[in-house]
C-alpha cells in the first residue's frame, strides 16, 4: 500500500535530505538519478552541497512515479520524460532552465523581491514583478506545466516571466 507523498513546502531551495523526505527516496538514489536523467541538475554550491528548486522536486517525483509505481526502467522512464518535448525544444528548455539558474545567486536568507541591478531597466521585467499577485498555492496548482519554447523567443522576455514567478511565489 503507497504512502502518500508530504505536501512541498513554498521554499525556494530544498537540501538534498529535505527532496530525500519530500519524495521519498535515499539521497543516493536521488544522487544516481542525476547522472541518469539529463534534466535533474540541482544547483551545487559551497562543499558540492545541492539545492534543488521546487520543479526539480517536482520532477523527481515524476521519475518515482515512472520507477516505482509504473514500473518503468531508467531507460523507458528518461523516454517518457523526454516524449513531450521534441528533442530540440528538450535541449532548448533545458539550456534555458541553465540560464535562469545561472542568473539566480543562489539560497539567500534575507533576499527581498527587488529586481536585480542588471534587469531594472527591462520594463517588462518591472511591469512583471509590479503587477504580481500573491497566490494560495496548492501542490496541484504548482505542476508546472511543460512547454515548448519558441526559438525565437528572447532571453529578457523568458527571465521577466520566471521573475514574475518568483515574485509570485516569495508573496
Amino acid at each position: 500500500m503507497e504512502k502518500a507523498l508530504p505536501a512541498i513546502p513554498a521554499k525556494r531551495y530544498f537540501t538534498i535530505g529535505e527532496v530525500s523526505e519530500l519524495c521519498g527516496v535515499k539521497p543516493y538514489v536521488l544522487r544516481y538519478w542525476e547522472q541518469e536523467f539529463s534534466q535533474l541538475k540541482p544547483m551545487k554550491r559551497r562543499g558540492n552541497r545541492r539545492y534543488y528548486q521546487h520543479h526539480e522536486v517536482l520532477l523527481i517525483r515524476r521519475i518515482r512515479d515512472l520507477l516505482y509505481d509504473q514500473g518503468f526502467t531508467i531507460s523507458g522512464a528518461r523516454n517518457q520524460l523526454n516524449e513531450g518535448l521534441p528533442p530540440a525544444s528538450a535541449q532548448n528548455f533545458r539550456d534555458e532552465a541553465e540560464a535562469a539558474q545561472a542568473l539566480d545567486e543562489g539560497p539567500d536568507e534575507d533576499e527581498d523581491n527587488e529586481l536585480p541591478a542588471d534587469l531594472a531597466h527591462l520594463p517588462a521585467a518591472r511591469a512583471a514583478v509590479a503587477q504580481a499577485q500573491p497566490l494560495k498555492a496548492t501542490e496541484a496548482s504548482m505542476t508546472l506545466p511543460v512547454r515548448s519554447l519558441d526559438p525565437l523567443t528572447s532571453l529578457e522576455q523568458v527571465r521577466a516571466e520566471l521573475l514574475s514567478i518568483r515574485a509570485s511565489l516569495l508573496s
